[in-house]
């Protein structure tokens, strides 16, 4: 199961370059259900995405290089590409809600914080996963996080790379 939030970002973090980065390609073969390949530095997958904006259903195979590229020649829409940089968010905020313990106080998330390249550029956005609904509910996000687009199809890279 993938919980996720998404948000756009008000400005990039200033010490951008001195965090880990993956290069990543992906190109769709279908919307609904999601089934995507992606190609992560040199690494290749596909995947299935069930339904749910929030939460859902995600399963990873393993690929390998002929089996992406083949793949990626009959999918659908633009290839998205872009650099993601994982960058820690340790002792991360969440609301106080009843019944809903409190993180231990070294509880850290991980931000994925994708620049977008062309066509796609100059989004950029960030995304992190949780362990539970009520964690990814109840998660204050950094100052320079901006507008929570978690539910908004538009911010979804299936639908991006399917709309001409």
């Amino acid at each position: 199961m993938e919980i996720e939030r998404k948000f756009t970002i008000k400005e990039l973090p200033a010490d951008l370059e001195s965090y880990p980065f993956r290069h990543i390609e992906q190109a769709y073969l279908n919307a609904s259900p999601v089934v995507r390949v992606r190609k992560e530095d040199d690494e290749y997958y596909l995947t299935y995405k069930g339904s749910g904006m929030m939460a859902r259903e995600e399963s990873n195979l393993p690929l390998n290089r002929e089996a992406y590229y083949h793949l990626r020649g009959k999918a659908d829409g633009k290839i998205i590409s872009k650099k993601r940089y994982l960058i820690p968010l340790p002792n991360p905020g969440f609301r106080g809600r009843p019944g809903i313990p409190c993180p231990p106080s070294d509880y850290s998330l991980t931000i994925e914080l994708d620049i977008f390249d062309p066509p796609f550029a100059p989004l950029v956005m960030a995304e992190v996963e949780f362990g539970s609904r009520e964690a990814a509910e109840s998660f204050l996000p950094p100052a320079w996080f901006d507008e929570d687009v978690t539910y908004r199809q538009e911010y979804h890279n299936s639908y991006m790379a399917l709309q001409s």
